[in-house]
């Protein structure tokens, strides 16, 4: 997993963390296809999606979004009642998923202790980050619907 998060330049840091939540998505020959993950602020009350990535083979095929709405099914799972994240490069995919443009200042307190906001801070890239936030409900996410990835 580690190979394929850092083709698709995401960060690796925590990824052996118990407390980081993370699924892979294999295809038929075991090849990993896509991954999806989070952490969860102190309380729980914040998670921080992270780790969301598809291949190449996959892009384009709604499959970015079904593993972006398992995260955030799961976390309301576990109580969050708001989602965060960094993305620089992927805002319209983020906003076609309810995210909004958010302060990363704000982030970094609700979700101080992840080993994300952790590393951004000691490297200075907090800095050079964008924030996306949205409000998670009751509502259930589109993934019910959709399918849930297969892990392994």
């Amino acid at each position: 997993m580690t190979a394929f998060l850092r083709q698709a330049d995401l960060t690796l840091s925590g990824l052996d963390d118990p407390h980081v939540r993370l699924w892979i998505e294999r295809d038929e020959a075991s090849d990993i296809v896509g991954t999806t993950g989070y952490e969860l602020s102190a309380d729980g009350g914040h998670a921080l999606i992270r780790s969301v990535a598809v291949g190449p083979s996959q892009r384009s095929r709604g499959r970015g979004s079904a593993l972006a709405r398992f995260a955030l099914d799961r976390a309301v799972d576990e109580g969050a009642q708001r989602a965060w994240l960094f993305s620089r490069r992927s805002g319209p995919f983020w906003q076609s998923l309810g995210f909004e443009p958010a302060d990363r200042d704000a982030l970094a307190v609700a979700l101080a202790g992840t080993h994300q906001v952790r590393l951004f801070r000691r490297t200075g890239q907090l800095a050079r980050e964008v924030a996306w936030s949205r409000a998670l409900g009751d509502e259930r996410t589109a993934s019910r619907r959709r399918g849930v990835p297969r892990t392994g």
